[in-house]
């Protein structure tokens, strides 16, 4: 009898985005679904100001007269809900019950709800799942800002909730699965099947995801439609079992690697490599310049002004997709090659801080610092860490974030004597100490790869086996050219220094 090992898995939450190719019809009624939602968040938003507003008014009545009370005491003694999902049930099956007879006879006038004003006709023609998902994310908006306003949030403050513009506010809804129905599937590899809204082509296929389907491994749980320029996405949510993830012998031989991202180059690795930064908003620039000009000079409201926010909104949504295509690009060589990666906890808030200043101290090099933000931002660091750390998990390598006070920069990777000052003109670095002359950028790299060698030796060795803890060396051949090929955080700063702490190890 012969016992065969069955490997471990573990169920991952992922999400698959897939573009659509909806019809002139079908795009209309996407509109409308969206639009359905973001009313139901701003309904919701709407009683939770009024509420709100009421509680307010009762604390400060609750100040004044003969046993009047302190604020504080006001605060924590009235009490007044604040209306959630659950509350909005009752209401919502009601509305779409009465207009769902009314069209079934005929009838043309709508009812009137106890203030006065009308129901909204179009609720019984929309999923209900569709609706609720604007509650719940109304409620998701006030609890961040609640939890903001109360210090339990991290990062900056969020501001108080605010209704949604027509034009303004991202179109999207989102659909909950079914279990009981047939719910969210797909029809064909090319083919979507939404609740209530019908079959709705996809722009490429989906071969990969009905392959997992058939097997079993993965089971839909959600779908967010979305408008990105003059794209409509369908984001699957899904629940995929995949086996534990484990290093490769290849992986195990590489070792760790230092990742420098900066604003000459793209990136810098401990290695050697030096990868181009590709400059996504400069390549547009004259372009997108043209348009706004003949923007400012077109009357607002009218066909042309139509059509050229039409073209920016075009252009703009292409600079995020060649964006997020080289961010992924960078993430999966690192996340494929090595079993550890280091990189920098940057201040990204802090980093593209605008130097204006105020009128009694005005700033200076506004001009230039504000270049210097634009070009921060479109190597977006925030997203390439994001894509590596959800990489990273599946993958099984192991992330090292280093504080953001670690002297990187000045600090000799040889003798590690650090300097005083190292100006940002200064594209070499020379240390006056031992002579090391190397790019800056390199330097930095091996000096992360050097910490997070050191962050992942403290760790358990059932957690750390496999990483091999090498000398990294300094690179005695030039760097290499980019190796891809040409293709269309907490904002807050803290006083006290971050440690280098490992986001994933396995």
């Amino acid at each position: 009898m012969t016992i065969q090992a069955v490997p471990a898995t573990t169920v991952i939450r992922r999400a698959y985005r897939l573009t659509l190719d909806p019809t002139p019809r079908q795009a209309q009624m996407l509109s409308h679904w969206a639009g359905a939602a973001r009313a139901m968040y701003n309904h919701s938003i709407s009683a939770k100001q009024e509420s709100h507003k009421r509680w307010l008014q009762e604390v400060a009545f609750a100040t004044y007269g003969p046993v009047a009370l302190t604020e504080e005491q006001a605060r924590k003694t009235i009490r007044i809900p604040i209306p959630s999902t659950p509350d909005f049930n009752a209401w919502l099956t009601g509305t779409r019950n009465f207009h769902r007879e009314a069209a079934g006879k005929g009838l043309p006038v709508p009812g009137l709800r106890d203030d006065g004003r009308e129901h909204e006709p179009w609720l019984h023609a929309v999923n209900r799942s569709a609706l609720v998902g604007g509650l719940r994310n109304a409620d998701r908006a006030w609890n961040n800002w609640m939890a903001s306003f109360k210090g339990i949030r991290a990062g900056r403050r969020v501001g108080y909730p605010r209704f949604k513009k027509r034009g303004v506010a991202r179109d999207s809804f989102t659909i909950t699965h079914d279990r009981k129905s047939p719910g969210i599937r797909l029809a064909t590899t090319r083919r979507l099947r939404i609740p209530t809204f019908g079959e709705i082509r996809f722009h490429d296929h989906a071969k990969h995801l009905q392959r997992k389907i058939r097997r079993g491994t993965v089971e839909i749980t959600s779908v967010t439609v979305s408008r990105h320029g003059h794209r409509w996405y369908a984001s699957l949510a899904v629940e995929e079992t995949i086996p534990v993830p484990r290093l490769s012998k290849r992986k195990r031989t590489a070792g760790i690697i230092g990742v420098d991202l900066g604003v000459h180059t793209l990136a810098a690795l401990s290695n050697g490599d030096l990868i181009a930064n590709p400059k996504i908003k400069a390549s547009h620039a004259r372009k997108l310049a043209r348009l706004q000009k003949r923007l400012a000079r077109s009357q607002k409201g009218s066909r042309t002004w139509k059509q050229l926010v039409h073209k920016i909104g075009r252009l703009a949504h292409l600079e995020a997709r060649q964006r997020e295509g080289y961010a992924h690009d960078l993430a999966n060589r690192l996340v494929k090659t090595w079993a550890g990666i280091g990189i920098e906890d940057l201040n990204v808030a802090g980093m593209t801080r605008s130097a204006r200043g105020t009128i009694e101290k005005p700033g200076r090099n506004v001009h230039a610092k504000a270049g210097l933000n634009r070009s921060i931002l479109d190597v977006a660091p925030a997203q390439i860490r994001r894509i590596l750390e959800y990489k990273t998990a599946w993958s099984g390598t192991c992330l090292v974030v280093i504080g953001r006070f670690e002297p990187t920069s000045k600090k000799c990777s040889a003798c590690g004597v650090e300097k005083d000052k190292l100006p940002r003109k200064e594209r070499i670095f020379h240390c006056d100490a031992c002579g090391l002359t190397l790019d800056r950028d390199i330097n930095a790299a091996i000096n992360i790869a050097a910490l997070a060698d050191v962050a992942t030796a403290e760790l358990p060795v059932s957690i750390r086996r496999g990483i091999v803890h090498g000398r990294h060396e300094t690179p005695v051949e030039p760097p290499r050219a980019n190796p891809f090929p040409t293709r269309a955080g907490n904002g807050r700063r803290r006083n006290v220094d971050r440690p280098a702490r490992v986001i994933f190890a396995q």
